[in-house]
């Protein structure tokens, strides 16, 4: 156990990155259907589960805290939301009457680079927006409510709190003529590196800490501290954490008790409450429930 925990914690990332992205890449450009993406995430959902019981960061975040089945709900109903989306693809780039200048002549995998690069740009920016504007904060904080971070409820978002971030990253792809198959493959990195990114595997990933927006450094993010909670935003990557001074590395990571909304500790677990929840009149100024 004490090699394969020494594996899990050094390769398990980049090989799980690598390995499923690149395995995507491949199955589309040999003509495969893009319903099988959806398929290839089951393993790689399920190879997580294991990984964070082979080398656990924090031992209780592997255990339920009656958020399952809430979870669950929000991982399979966000990732229809995004397959529907995806579909729509064509339809969105006819109405956008964009530039047609998708360079379809480079790689699949360049494309896919590029593609991630430009998507991160915006979702950080409407991420980092989520925590300054209380209309967009109040739809984020359902991810925030978390009170253990593992790979799966990477995958938990309030549905119009996603399609804010999945319109921002995606526009500018939209307006130069992304073609489906790389729409598809993109909504299949970003839910990988959800995984990742959330991850209760004690991951050591050295220098790439500083480029690489994975767990060792998004635990910060959730840490149920407002000021301190707003670092690392990126979801792909740090750059542009660097520029908004935002990144932070040199401090510990939070453990078991330590997450959650700040100063919201009554903050609803269930699924339905969860999508009404920022609809309510609450004061996150003073973190308390305003009375109806």
């Amino acid at each position: 156990m004490g090699i394969l925990r020494f594996l899990v914690r050094y390769g398990y990332a980049p090989l799980f990155f690598i390995g499923f992205i690149g395995a995507a890449v491949w199955m589309v450009a040999n003509g495969a259907s893009k319903i099988w993406l959806a398929g290839l995430l089951l393993p790689a959902i399920a190879l997580s589960f294991i990984a964070e019981r082979i080398a656990p960061f924090e031992e209780n975040w592997n255990h339920s805290k009656g958020d399952t089945t809430r979870d669950t709900l929000h991982a399979v109903i966000n990732e229809l939301t995004n397959a529907a989306s995806i579909a729509a693809i064509p339809i969105l780039a006819a109405m956008t009457h964009g530039f047609d200048v998708w360079p379809g002549e480079w790689p699949l995998w360049a494309q896919l680079v590029m593609t991630i690069l430009i998507a991160d740009f915006g979702i950080t920016m409407a991420h980092y927006a989520s925590h300054k504007i209380e209309a967009l904060w109040r739809l984020h904080a359902v991810h925030h409510s978390v009170e253990r971070m593992y790979g799966f409820n990477g995958l938990m978002k309030h549905p119009l709190h996603q399609a804010i971030e999945l319109t921002a990253g995606t526009t500018p792809l939209l307006l130069m003529g992304m073609p489906l198959e790389i729409g598809a493959l993109l909504g299949f990195a970003a839910a990988i590196q959800l995984l990742l990114q959330h991850s209760n595997t004690d991951m050591r990933v050295g220098p790439l800490i500083y480029l690489w927006a994975v767990a060792p450094g998004h635990r910060h993010h959730h840490l149920a501290h407002k000021v301190k909670g707003d670092v690392n935003f990126g979801l792909f990557t740090m750059l542009w954490d660097h520029l908004l001074g935002t990144f932070v590395k040199d401090r510990p990571q939070p453990r078991d008790g330590e997450l959650g909304v700040a100063g919201r500790p009554d903050y609803p677990v269930g699924y339905s409450a969860q999508l009404v929840e920022p609809f309510r009149r609450w004061d996150r100024s003073k973190n308390t429930q305003l009375a109806e």
